[in-house]
């Protein structure tokens, strides 16, 4: 890798990083980073998280649009949401963000679409120690799900 490669491919990290830890800030749930540069050529990572309701995907996504435009000043070439609000993505090229309701991300199930991908630890490399994830999530990354979770 040259080293204009090794640099964007680090600020690919922090950046999906940063949005995990935005979408954390506002209590999303089953948060994911997925590196899929090697799977499909259109982005490093994806960021998937689940919401509550829609006015928490609304709060999600704003906060983590509004802390990399802080922290690694850049904006989303483009956003989009669902008619019902049950789902929005941010798009910056190198990172891709899907905030989900519980049923959404249920029936779309995006995590196991790339199962090959690298799943980053949240917790080792961002410090996010006390995440929440449901049953299904929680199998999927082998770890436990937290007391009164439900898949």
């Amino acid at each position: 890798m040259t080293d204009a490669v090794e640099r964007q491919a680090a600020f690919s990290r922090e950046c999906a990083l940063i949005a995990a830890k935005a979408a954390d800030e506002k209590k999303a749930t089953d948060i994911m980073v997925q590196e899929v540069r090697d799977l499909i050529g259109v982005t490093d990572y994806f960021v998937i998280a689940t919401a509550a309701n829609s006015r928490q995907v609304d709060a999600i996504i704003d906060e983590i649009e509004d802390k990399l435009r802080e922290e690694a000043s850049i904006k989303p070439t483009h956003r989009e949401m669902s008619a019902d609000g049950s789902w929005s993505l941010l798009d910056y090229g190198n990172i891709v963000v899907h905030v989900f309701m519980p049923e959404t991300r249920e029936y779309y199930r995006l995590e196991a679409l790339w199962n090959d991908a690298l799943v980053i630890d949240l917790a080792a490399e961002a410090g996010l120690e006390n995440l929440q994830y449901s049953d299904r999530i929680a199998k999927l990354l082998g770890r436990e799900a937290a007391q009164g979770d439900e898949a």
